[in-house]
């Protein structure tokens, strides 16, 4: 029997080449890529400049079923089918999101793919890579403390303290910063009053760097951001504060795409990092449009299952972008779909075809779901040793019966060679022409009518709660002309309820909101739903008890 390695020794073991060798493979010339040691690289923005006119090439989704606790691979399946492209002849390039230190800590241990699909160098991905998070933090929080000192020195713009909406930011998950009070210790340290914070993934700064177009964009972007209210309910806004030029700078580096590779030497640009159950899910517009420009094919990602990042990213991103995605990639696992069904996580490992069965309605409605957006859907199933070839079929055969086509990928065990009958299909879909994408809602329907179409065509809930505080307040930036934005549901990534625990594919639930934030910078409408927290706590056993150094000096623990 071969040895089993992790996933951080097949990364280490890896046979990396000169990031200048990776840019070659997309034309950038090495004077356009900025280099942060021998493996990583930033792309200049007068080199992103230089190709915006160049025609797009097509863009391919990868999403997922709902999270559970037995895996899917949704990274390890993006990573893995750019690579089986590139090993079927097309210039392909992946485009992901960079890791938060939160759940790197907390629950995941690592968001650089797996096995054999997998983009290097691993350990600086998911622990400070070039440094973005540490600017959008800095820059938010460069934000919170212009305004409490501008309150401080005379509060010659009225601020009211008691409607200041700008909380500050960090990117660990702690759940006793949500709630707080600042500026105690008496008259030098400034006025108290109540606030938190968010995680960095949740900053509005972090969509805005995800979202712009490019410095310039980047600048309006961040002085459009509402940071606070007068008595008479004005909006004071960040660039009234006089911080936006200040907060482009501390941004302008983390703003260049991050260039990397697979382990089979492929380009991946990793950048941005929302996440996609309480913000927009998706990397930059600036890593995907580029990319578009120097390849034939790119695979992307939305963050957890398609009701969150895929809504997101065909409603958020693609409408503000003016991305038209050629095909999607539903990833399901048959140990999800067993766990759907009711099997307990440690019995995955014995066969039951009935389970898998009773679990595949929730692969269903995302199929249904995703399709609604006009965009072709194939499904990816990640393979896994314990998987029977009766369970596999009927997956399968379920999948078939919904209008579409299941294939094995077997990219964690094989990399390229296990996927290359996806790649082959999804290449089929995509030259096709059968897409024809249109977003959700159109931008003209009311903020409270949008939340209830995603609510009631993606969760297939019955109704959504929401209080007459709620409503007056969405009606309220409606009048002060906010009305034409779309809206970013922050809710539970493991159900398409509010209630985490309710698997499969419910109906008959409702959707409560219980607060609604105005991200005028970003241009969404943030609902929050149910007990969702944009400030996530440390599971009981956080990974971090487990990564460290080991005598070689190499890092242990992430996987």
């Amino acid at each position: 029997m071969a040895e089993f390695k992790t996933d951080i020794e097949i990364a280490r073991a890896a046979d990396k080449k000169p990031i200048q060798e990776i840019g070659a493979k997309l034309d950038i010339p090495s004077e356009h890529l900025l280099p942060y040691g021998h493996d990583k690289a930033k792309v200049s923005a007068d080199f992103i400049a230089s190709v915006k006119d160049r025609e797009d090439g097509k863009l391919i989704l990868v999403t997922a079923i709902n999270p559970t606790p037995a895996g899917e691979g949704k990274t390890t399946t993006t990573v893995g089918l750019g690579d089986g492209l590139n090993r079927i002849g097309k210039k392909t390039a992946i485009c992901i999101r960079e890791a938060s230190l939160g759940p790197n800590f907390g629950m995941k241990g690592g968001a650089a793919g797996g096995g054999y699909a997998q983009v290097v160098p691993m350990e600086d991905m998911n622990l400070h890579f070039t440094g973005d998070f540490h600017a959008i933090t800095s820059a938010h929080n460069l934000l919170s403390a212009m305004i409490d000192n501008h309150i401080y020195w005379g509060n010659e713009l009225a601020i009211d303290e008691r409607r200041v909406s700008w909380r500050r930011v960090m990117d660990m998950n702690d759940r006793a910063l949500r709630d707080t009070v600042v500026s105690l210790g008496g008259v030098a340290n400034g006025f108290p009053r109540q606030t938190g914070f968010d995680i960095t993934v949740a900053s509005e700064v972090m969509a805005i760097l995800c979202l712009a177009k490019d410095l310039a964009d980047l600048q309006k972007r961040l002085g459009d951001i509402v940071v606070a209210y007068r008595r008479d309910r004005t909006p004071i806004y960040c660039r009234d504060i006089g911080a936006d030029g200040a907060m482009t700078v501390l941004l302008k580096d983390a703003m260049q795409p991050n260039l990397v590779q697979t382990l089979e030497n492929n380009p991946a640009f990793v950048h941005g990092g929302p996440f996609a159950n309480i913000a927009h899910g998706c990397n930059s517009v600036i890593a995907t449009t580029t990319a578009l420009k120097l390849a034939d094919y790119v695979v992307t990602e939305a963050g957890f299952g398609a009701d969150l990042g895929a809504e997101k990213f065909f409603d958020i991103k693609c409408r503000k972008a003016g991305l038209k995605p050629a095909a999607a990639v539903i990833v399901a696992t048959v140990r999800a779909m067993k766990m759907n069904g009711g099997v307990a996580k440690a019995d995955l490992g014995e066969e039951n075809v009935e389970a898998v069965q009773k679990g595949c309605p929730n692969l269903g409605r995302h199929i249904a779901n995703t399709k609604g957006f006009g965009v072709p859907v194939v499904v990816a199933i990640n393979h896994f040793v314990s998987d029977t070839e009766a369970e596999i079929q009927a997956v399968k055969d379920y999948v078939a019966q919904q209008g579409a086509e299941a294939i094995l990928c077997k990219h964690w065990a094989k990399g390229s060679e296990g996927i290359e009958e996806l790649a082959n299909k999804v290449v089929s879909l995509a030259e096709s022409g059968a897409a024809n994408f249109s977003p959700l809602y159109p931008d003209e329907m009311g903020l409270f009518q949008k939340i209830e179409t995603v609510a009631k065509r993606i969760y297939h809930a019955d109704q959504v709660i929401a209080d007459k505080k709620v409503r007056d307040q969405l009606k309220t930036w409606e009048a002060e002309g906010y009305g034409h934005l779309p809206v970013c549901m922050a809710k539970t990534q493991y159900s398409f309820s509010t209630d985490p625990n309710l698997r499969g594919a419910p109906t008959g639930h409702s959707v409560p909101v219980r607060e609604v934030r105005l991200s005028a910078g970003a241009g969404f409408i943030v609902a929050i739903c149910g007990e969702i927290m944009t400030m996530p706590g440390l599971p009981r056993k956080p990974a971090a008890e487990v990564i460290r150094l080991n005598d070689e000096g190499n890092v242990e623990g992430l996987f």
